[in-house]
């Protein structure tokens, strides 16, 4: 028997615009709604992602950060 969705954590969290778009996006195309498909990819993390190019693309991220929030 799988086991049931409890959504139980309701993290106050900020977003960039794009962000969100993809987020709705993504959750869309999936038939979720957002937390649903924020749980999904927290937790199947290490089968969704290629962890050299999350790597890559996260250090670049921090290397625009400062600019990026101007």
């Amino acid at each position: 028997m799988p086991k049931r969705l409890r959504l139980t954590r309701r993290p106050n969290i900020a977003m960039s615009e794009d962000g969100y778009r993809k987020l709705r996006s993504l959750a869309q195309e999936a038939g979720l709604d957002d937390g649903e498909f924020l749980s999904f990819l927290f937790e199947h993390w290490g089968s969704v992602i290629n962890e050299e190019k999350f790597t890559a693309r996260l250090r670049l991220f921090n290397s625009e950060l400062e600019e990026r929030k101007r």
